[in-house]
């Protein structure tokens, strides 16, 4: 059949390319002790920053939404799915941003990706430009790709360039949409000027903060906190499934845009709505986030970070500057970074090679993420295996 001979030949030129991904089986809890394809394996791969993932309070606070709520939702919000569980979830976490958004409100999503692709389309248009990051995640350049806007993609980091396209914009509407913390760099976006850049040319900023929400500022509000922002001018995108451990996503913003996705954001008016479960499990989860033990945790987690910082000895590799929990590791070739992830797997550490078209060709790279659950000693042992790899190859 010629149209699998056709994907087959597209399969082996991946493989030609080192650019076939793979898929690993994880059979135990999302901890940093896994066991992954029936071997026991030290993690440095998952976004659960602050090791919420297996948490008892939140185990058990799912078992008692599945009690309570049962297993599903049935239907979409806009039919019959809307639990008093998501109703309570969305409130808290209005209540949780509220003091960097004005007139807050807040809408569930069932992932991250859903809820970019709700934002965009949404609020993009025919008349509206569109001012997206170079290294914006996928979700975001899906989102733009959707919304029917003019499209202008701005270099990364670049406030220059971008207040010239701001500057150049006749559009009526104007949404200017990045990262907080970029996922294969773990660099932080410059919310504030960005911001002050938006505020001027009346344009909505949207932030996209997966990797942000729950890990930076002393609360755990995420990078609104850490810079201190607050405007009406913001939609904020916060996941579910990475800090706080758990599942889905939910956007914070002012209510009268919260009212416009209920009523125009199609990922979240045609498809089943999250199990309740789910969102009562959260409301424990941000409780943690907010209280004494997320502190405790974002502390530790601080911590760890320095500690690897201090601990590796790179002479051809560039660990990438990053404050966050991505701490990437710049190998360059995909088959080097390839051999460095075998190599470290082998000494029973899961860290995976990230490629192209992830990241730029000739930046395959190691992205480490470090977790809360992790321990001093656990770090120190990546660093000097990474240190003595290095080396080999």
């Amino acid at each position: 059949m010629k149209l699998l001979s056709h994907l087959d030949g597209e399969l082996l030129a991946l493989d030609g390319n080192a650019l076939r991904r793979k898929r690993r089986t994880a059979e135990s809890p999302c901890t940093p002790h896994v066991k992954v394809d029936g071997r026991a394996m030290l993690a440095f791969c998952s976004n659960d920053y602050l090791g919420l993932a297996s948490h008892p309070l939140l185990i058990e606070a799912l078992r008692e939404g599945a009690g309570r709520y049962g297993a599903g939702s049935g239907a979409s919000h806009l039919v019959s799915g809307h639990s008093r569980a998501h109703v309570l979830l969305e409130e808290r976490l209005a209540a949780f941003m509220s003091p960097h958004l004005e007139s807050a409100g807040a809408i569930s999503f069932s992932t991250g990706y859903m809820a970019n692709l709700a934002i965009l389309s949404a609020l993009g248009g025919p008349d509206t430009e569109l001012f997206s990051e170079e290294l914006n995640h996928a979700s975001l350049i899906d989102g733009a790709r959707l919304s029917r806007s003019s499209v202008k993609v701005y270099p990364h980091c670049d406030l220059a360039a971008l207040e010239q396209m701001l500057h150049a914009s006749a559009m009526q509407k104007k949404l200017v949409v990045t990262d907080s913390v970029f996922s294969m760099d773990g660099n932080l976006a410059p919310l504030p000027q960005l911001l002050a850049l938006c505020e001027r040319h009346d344009a909505w900023l949207v932030v996209d903060d997966a990797h942000g929400f729950g890990v930076l500022g002393e609360n755990g509000r995420g990078a609104l906190e850490h810079f201190s922002l607050r405007s009406p001018n913001l939609v904020y995108m916060g996941t579910l499934g990475k800090a706080a451990g758990v599942a889905g996503a939910f956007v914070a913003a002012h209510e009268t845009v919260i009212e416009w996705l209920v009523q125009r954001a199609r990922p979240y008016i045609y498809t089943t709505a999250a199990p309740p479960a789910l969102a009562h499990a959260l409301l424990a989860s941000i409780d943690i986030i907010e209280g004494g033990e997320g502190k405790q945790r974002r502390a530790h987690l601080r911590s760890l970070i320095r500690q690897l910082k201090d601990s590796l000895r790179l002479a051809q590799w560039q660990h990438m500057d990053s404050g966050t929990a991505i701490q990437p590791v710049v190998i360059g070739e995909n088959e080097a970074a390839l051999r460095a992830a075998a190599k470290l797997e082998e000494g029973g550490f899961w860290v995976p090679a990230i490629r192209p078209p992830t990241v730029p060709v000739h930046t395959a790279r190691l992205r480490i993420t470090l977790s809360a659950a992790h321990a001093s000693d656990e770090v120190e042992r990546l660093a000097l295996a990474l240190n003595k790899i290095e080396k080999e190859i």
